[in-house]
């Protein structure tokens, strides 16, 4: 029994915070998970930025609903969905993810969730477990999967390097160099083909 976990921003989605960075012409939050390997760090980090600008939920959802899925993406999870059982991994929160959820076809997606106030502030976050990835592909090790997983940043290698096999797709220079024995794609159709080779 097989089962496919996949990163969502910047494997089938951009970065939201990026797309955000540039909306709201705050260079600060270009930084990503691909840059800061502690994500709690980088939460916290970015909830102060947000505060300082008097931004909130609103906002980076406005953002969020112009975002669309990478070319491609869809008809890579289309095509690995009616092949096996896919399930998104993402560091991500609900109330990011359901809008681009919906554009994918609604795929299954594990993330965690926002402490918001009435106002709209962004006061916390919930992560769901810690290290979220690495912890479910163990409990889906568990109960009898095989996992195969793909991502593109620090908080993936964990999932990348406890499963069968595991994959880089569209990762940075750094990450590829420091994890050489890890299989680097940067196409759809090539990361569809090593998955269907691991089943």
């Amino acid at each position: 029994m097989n089962i496919v976990c996949l990163d969502m921003e910047g494997v089938l989605v951009p970065e939201i915070w990026i797309a955000f960075s540039e909306a709201s012409g705050i260079p600060e939050l270009k930084r990503t998970t691909r840059d800061e390997p502690d994500y709690d760090k980088l939460m916290r980090w970015r909830l102060g930025i947000l505060k300082e600008h008097g931004l909130g939920l609103k906002e980076i959802q406005a953002t969020i609903a112009k975002i669309e899925p990478l070319p491609g993406a869809k008809a890579f999870l289309d095509e690995l969905r009616a092949t096996t059982q896919v399930i998104v991994l993402s560091d991500t929160f609900e109330e990011f993810a359901k809008p681009l959820m919906e554009k994918l076809g609604w795929p299954t997606i594990f993330c965690n969730s926002l402490e918001v106030a009435e106002s709209g502030e962004i006061t916390g976050f919930n992560m769901r477990i810690e290290q979220s990835k690495l912890t479910t592909v163990k409990g889906l090790q568990a109960i009898g999967y095989d996992t195969i997983a793909a991502g593109d940043s620090y908080n993936d290698l964990g999932m990348i390097q406890a499963s069968k096999a595991g994959f880089l797709f569209r990762s940075t220079e750094k990450i590829k160099a420091d994890y050489p024995d890890l299989p680097a794609f940067e196409e759809f159709d090539d990361l569809l083909a090593a998955i269907k080779a691991a089943l």
